[in-house]
């Protein structure tokens, strides 16, 4: 199973972005997806997370307000909308797939090789 990741770019500060997570083995409806970043020298963090139930979104308050996750299903497709871009933003982001997760966890079944984004200052 292969989640592919695109999006990604060179941003300046105050702009925005708009991540693709696509999947073509599984159906992504049935998936809690979460975003994840790491940044150099960095450990990797989560950004946010659709629960396969609902379609409810958790964000940490570092990107609450910013980002939004949504799904569009006929298109088997996980976005990541990031608004008001800040330097501290840069990183490779990752999306990643748990088969009936509500995000409360960390084990997911399934990970994208990563999208950069860069944000100039």
């Amino acid at each position: 199973v292969q989640l592919v990741e695109s999006g990604g770019g060179l941003v300046q500060s105050g702009g925005s972005l708009r991540l693709s997570c696509a999947a073509s083995e599984i159906v992504l409806d049935y998936y809690a997806i979460g975003w994840f970043r790491q940044a150099p020298g960095k450990e990797r963090m989560g950004v946010g997370c659709i629960s396969s139930q609902d379609d409810i979104t958790y964000y940490p308050d570092s990107v609450k307000g910013r980002f939004t996750i949504s799904r569009d299903n006929t298109k088997n497709t996980v976005y990541l909308q990031m608004d008001s871009l800040k330097p501290d933003d840069t990183a490779v982001y990752y999306c990643a797939a748990e088969q009936w997760g509500l995000c409360g966890g960390n084990t997911y079944d399934h990970w994208g090789q990563g999208t950069r984004v860069t944000v100039s200052s």
